[in-house]
């Protein structure tokens, strides 16, 4: 019997991160598929792009297009596509079943790539931070085992999951050792608050495309690889040791998203990095569905604490909150570190910034209308950058409070006074993480 050599035409569906890298690991080299398109979703200026041919390789010489979501149904009828890969995060277990419906429905196969397949082998110890849903506390938990890391005579190297946003070519592999660096790729407001906190304590940081020239990079710079995860992604490098978040706050939602609860099912330890804000009926959902589904994780109980320079500058003030973008936006939060600073300083009134709106702002609080007390930190290009400093300037109030990660008035310049709120994590007893990490160098795994 004769077989056809006609490649298999595939579509992965994406928001600028995991579905790069699955393409790279799976398909990139490999004959039998053809890649006709990405698409992309959930976050904004993606669509309209090409994966360059720098990364795309031989095999596609012009690139791959970049296109938006609901352009779907029509790649699968123009090009007769076999499969739809889903490669991207955060979302109901509703939703990914709805979106495989509708390309089922259409004749091709849906597929979902695994962790056996798109997991990269470190030379060096990995330690993974991944959580159910965006905006369960993973920066600060990060940050926070880098120094205990250090504490203990190690170097920690972070990789972070890819926000890749901007000119793809000059992305492949990133390494930020300075501020400079954030200008030199063109980083946007939201991957400069996931970068400038790492870089301001010294940590060797690398992010871009091509995680296989990532991790070889990162583990040169360091003894120990922490995995930065995004969204609720699964890590690309394969963790010897994985640590997980779950939102006290969000009940529930640890048994409801992809891939969430994939990270559940998987985890060594689950971090409840909010447990001090959490009702008591709270925590118990959350620890009685972790010890449910996965009894051999260790559970860690801990807080977010905010701080800032001078509280007195908020006492009885008008204020405006502004938040960390993704969180707030499809993480579906309403609030973040500025809300619990207002309330723990004292501010007289949170203004609801949704009638000064300007530009693209007004789309952001039209497309989430949970959001109600507290403007997302939008800059994926610079007009929305432009946007956001606009929209600050038009609200009355004292002070503006910043919640986001990095020091705002790096990007944009306001008359007006702000304050930045710090938030870190603090594990509450018994402490449990420098154990687990003391268990990985002994070889306990």
């Amino acid at each position: 019997m004769e077989f056809s050599q006609k490649r298999v035409r595939l579509v992965i569906m994406g928001a600028g991160g995991r579905d790069f890298h699955n393409f790279n690991m799976l398909f990139r080299d490999n004959p039998a598929f053809e890649v006709v398109a990405f698409t992309a979703t959930q976050i904004p200026f993606q669509q309209g792009r090409t994966y360059p041919p720098q990364l795309s390789g031989p095999l596609y010489p012009k690139g791959i297009p970049i296109v938006a979501e609901q352009q779907l149904p029509r790649l699968i009828e123009r090009h007769r596509v076999d499969e739809v890969i889903l490669a991207y995060s955060d979302l109901s277990h509703q939703v990914v079943m709805e979106i495989a419906s509708r390309v089922m429905a259409m004749g091709p196969d849906f597929r979902l790539v695994g962790p056996r397949q798109s997991m990269l082998q470190a030379s060096i110890p990995v330690v993974s931070v991944c959580a159910v849903r965006t905006g369960c506390g993973k920066s600060p938990v990060t940050r926070d085992l880098c120094r205990t890391l250090r504490a203990m005579g190690h170097q920690p190297t972070v990789v972070r999951h890819p926000m890749a946003y901007g000119r793809l070519d000059i992305r492949a592999a990133e390494s930020f050792r300075t501020c400079a660096d954030l200008d030199t790729y063109e980083c946007t407001l939201e991957e400069r608050e996931e970068y400038e906190p790492l870089i301001d304590l010294g940590i060797p940081l690398f992010a871009g495309v091509d995680y296989a020239e990532i991790m070889q990079l990162a583990q040169k710079a360091g003894d120990v690889l922490i995995w930065d995860g995004g969204n609720n992604d699964l890590p690309f490098i394969r963790p010897d040791l994985e640590l997980v978040l779950v939102d006290p706050l969000r009940p529930g939602h640890e048994l409801s998203y992809f891939p969430g609860m994939a990270n559940l099912l998987r985890a060594d330890g689950v971090i409840l990095a909010k447990a001090a804000d959490a009702t008591s009926d709270q925590l118990a959902l959350v620890e009685k569905n972790v010890s449910l589904h996965n009894p051999k994780a260790e559970l860690i109980r801990g807080a977010l604490e905010v701080s800032v320079d001078d509280p007195e500058q908020i006492r009885g003030k008008r204020v405006v909150l502004v938040e960390d973008g993704p969180t707030l936006t499809h993480g579906g939060m309403g609030f973040g570190a500025a809300m619990a600073a207002a309330k723990k300083y004292g501010a007289g009134q949170i203004v609801d910034p949704r009638p000064y709106a300007v530009g693209s702002l007004i789309d952001v609080f039209r497309d989430y209308p949970h959001l109600e007390q507290a403007v997302p930190a939008m800059g994926y290009s610079e007009s929305q950058i432009a946007d956001l400093a606009a929209t600050l300037e038009a609200i009355p109030c004292d002070l503006v409070l910043s919640g986001t990660p990095i020091d705002l008035q790096r990007v944009i310049s306001l008359h007006r006074p702000l304050a930045r709120v710090s938030y870190d994590f603090r594990e509450m007893p018994p402490v449990k993480i420098p154990r687990l990490l003391k268990r990985l160098f002994e070889g306990g795994g």
